[in-house]
Parts: structure tokens; C-alpha cells; sequence
């Protein structure tokens, strides 16, 4: 190995032009400043609640740190399912259940057990920013599907047939949705069911912010829908709804088609989940507390969400109303700058470190996302050097 050129030839081509993540690029320089506030994690600022703690690390003192079942322990995926029916009336069986390394296993998992060579998979952006890399090492072609605000950010029945060609395998369906905020509700998902059906679509349905819902509008999963249970494979996890990001625990349901053949890879590559991981997860979910620990969580978020959309409103930029997730995702494009410019600035001259909507696909250029996983005091920080930055453009 001699030049950095030559040494090409020793890397994968279609990791070698894989960009890296949008997200990473602006956090390197903000972690080595001074003074920057942050709107740009995407990671809930509460703790793990205590009991969920404590499992883990009685499992830890008690000696209970051998694998588990490749699937995950047996009383986790019955818990699993009983909480997916009793929150989004879907039906699984413990058989039916894989405990991942976070949801983003997960997502590795679907699209490397249903990809071939050149398979096609249809990626509603903007949207989280692994799903295109993850298409890609998969052997597959991701195809963007670019959604609209006024359309507050939902994919269409026309948007999917439009999409759709001979080589079309899968969709990826994000809602509720990391960057936008914006959800599916029933109905939007039974109309774009019948696209679905006459192309025979397989459905990867991220649903990791599901318990993260505002306005009374409860999530629904497509795969409650007549038809769609046996095409679906669901994605969920521990990160969000239990403020668990770092125990990197989520699971995968769908039906054993695809479920035995995710099984092979997960077993080859990671053998299981950790195990103190999964005791904390049994913990999260079957204690009596759950549903009033998630209620406080998604009641702060809310306060949050109507501070952020309410100060970006007030200095004069347009804003979607989030109804899921925790972002907002304002557009600057009456600011003149793209994407990538406004966040450059933002950083380097007022301290405030937001990300560009284009790193979540190109129909998020002229939109910035910014989290409310933050203490109202760091938002409304945050939103004064903001509107600072605006007075200062309008002067140049």
C-alpha cells in the first residue's frame, strides 16, 4: 500500500462513496467550541426510570450475564407482544419476536433478508439518515420519495405509484417521522394500502417513536390494517418511549416468512442482545408505572414542541406543526441561504448548532431540524441566538 488513490482498491466501492452522516459532520466541530447550544441530539434527556436501572443491574449481581436465546429472553418477547396488542392491536407470537441491538439493527436486518442485487426500495424523505445507507450495503437501490409540508410531510398513494418500477421490493414507511415530525394517521395509512397491494410491497415500518404522539391522535400501525400483517415487518425499541438510547435494545416483529430469515443473520453477527439490556427492557415494560412514566415524558415533550414551534413562528419563519417524534423542522428558505449555510453560520457565529434538513435526503434542503429532547430553558436559549442570527441577516 503505497498512496492513498491506490489504496482504494482494497475498499468496498459502495462503502468507499457512501457519504458520511450530515448529522456527525456538524457535532465534530460543535463538541470543540466553546459556549454552543444545542438543538441537534436526537436522544430524549431524561434518565432510564430507576426500576428499569435496577433490573439491570440486579441481573448483573445475580450472575445473569450469559447469552440469552438468539431471539431474546422468552419473558421479554412475551412482553413484546403483549404490549403490541395492548397499544396498537397487533398480534404476534413470542416465535415471531427477535430482540435486536437497538431498532437499527433491525432495520439492517429486514433489508439484508429481503434485498437482491439491484432490488429497489422506496424511501419517503426526508427521513432518518441511515435508511438510504442501509439500502445501499444492502446490495439495493434506494429510491427517495420526496414529501412536501403542505402535504405535512406524508407519502401518497400517487407518490408510491409514481415511484414504483419493475425492480420496486419494499418501502420503508418512518412515521412517526425523525426529521419532521409528521405522522400517518389510519386514514392516511388505509389509502396508500392499495398501492401497496397491487405492487406486492413489503413494508418496513419504523414505528420507534410511536409512544411519542401529541394532540390526542394515538399511533396506529399498518400493520393493524386488513392485509397488511403478512407483508409488514415492524421495528421498534426501548430508545425513545423509555429513554433507554444507550442500553441499544430494540426488537424486530413479523411474520416467520421474514422473521426466520432476519433470525440467520442476527445469529451470525451479534448472537444476542445484552442480556442486562433485556432485563432492563422486561422491566421498562411490565411495571405498573409504564404508562404514567410515559405520560409525563410525552406531556413535557408537548410543552417543549409549543415552545419551539410558537418562537420559530414569532420571528417570522414558517413551521410545521410536529404531531409525532421530537423535532421541529422549520424552513429558512425566506432567509436566502440553503441548508448547509445557515447552519455553517448559525454554528460559527452565534453558537447554536441545529442541523441541515438535507441531511436527511434533498427535499430537505431549505428546512433545519432542530430537537426539543432539551430542557425549556436550553430551547429558549437556543431560539434567542436564533433570532439574533435572523436580525443579523437582514441587515447585510
Amino acid at each position: 500500500m503505497r498512496n492513498e488513490t491506490e489504496n482504494t482498491k482494497y475498499i468496498a466501492d459502495n462503502i468507499r462513496t457512501m457519504p458520511t452522516s450530515g448529522i456527525r459532520k456538524f457535532f465534530d466541530v460543535a463538541n470543540t467550541m466553546e459556549g454552543v447550544v444545542s438543538l441537534g441530539v436526537g436522544e430524549p434527556d431524561f434518565n432510564t426510570p430507576w426500576h428499569a436501572s435496577e433490573a439491570a443491574i440486579l441481573s448483573i449481581e445475580r450472575g445473569q450475564t450469559s447469552y440469552t436465546s438468539n431471539q431474546g429472553m422468552m419473558e421479554l418477547r412475551e412482553a413484546i407482544c403483549e404490549y403490541l396488542k395492548e397499544k396498537f392491536d397487533v398480534a404476534y407470537r413470542p416465535e415471531e419476536i427477535v430482540v435486536t441491538v437497538g431498532a437499527s439493527e433491525g432495520i439492517d436486518l429486514a433489508l439484508r433478508a429481503i434485498l437482491n442485487p439491484g432490488d429497489e426500495v422506496l424511501v419517503p424523505e426526508p427521513s432518518y439518515v441511515s435508511y438510504k445507507p442501509c439500502v445501499t450495503m444492502a446490495g439495493g437501490i434506494p429510491v427517495p420519495i420526496d414529501t412536501k409540508a403542505e402535504n405535512e410531510f406524508r407519502v401518497t398513494p400517487e407518490e408510491i405509484r409514481a415511484a414504483v418500477t419493475e425492480r420496486t421490493k419494499a418501502i420503508l414507511l418512518p412515521y412517526p417521522n425523525n426529521p419532521t415530525g409528521g405522522i400517518m394517521r389510519k386514514e392516511h395509512l388505509e389509502a396508500i394500502v392499495p398501492a401497496i397491494l397491487e405492487n406486492d410491497l413489503i413494508v418496513i415500518s419504523d414505528e420507534i417513536y410511536a409512544e411519542l404522539t401529541y394532540g390526542g391522535t394515538p399511533h396506529v400501525s399498518i400493520a393493524s390494517l386488513p392485509g397488511m400483517w403478512e407483508r409488514t415487518i415492524l421495528l421498534n425499541g426501548f430508545s425513545k418511549a423509555f429513554a433507554m438510547t444507550g442500553w441499544r435494545l430494540g426488537y424486530v416483529a413479523a411474520p416467520p416468512l421474514f422473521l426466520d430469515e432476519m433470525l440467520k443473520i442476527h445469529q451470525y453477527i451479534i448472537m444476542c442482545a445484552p442480556t442486562m439490556s433485556q432485563y432492563a427492557g422486561l422491566e421498562a415494560l411490565k411495571n405498573d408505572r409504564r404508562e404514567d412514566e410515559l405520560a409525563l415524558m410525552r406531556d413535557a415533550y408537548d410543552e417543549r414542541r409549543r415552545v419551539m414551534v410558537d418562537g420559530f413562528r414569532a420571528m417570522g419563519l414558517d413551521c410545521f406543526e410536529p404531531q409525532g417524534a421530537f423535532y421541529v423542522f422549520p424552513s429558512i428558505q425566506s432567509t436566502g441561504l440553503s441548508s448547509e449555510e445557515f447552519c455553517e453560520r448559525l454554528l460559527y457565529e452565534n453558537q447554536t448548532a441545529v442541523v441541515p434538513g438535507t441531511a436527511f435526503g434533498r427535499s430537505g434542503e431549505g428546512f433545519i431540524r432542530c430537537s426539543y429532547a432539551y430542557s425549556v430553558e436550553s430551547i429558549r436559549a437556543a431560539l434567542d441566538r436564533i433570532e439574533a442570527f435572523l436580525k443579523k441577516l437582514k441587515m447585510e
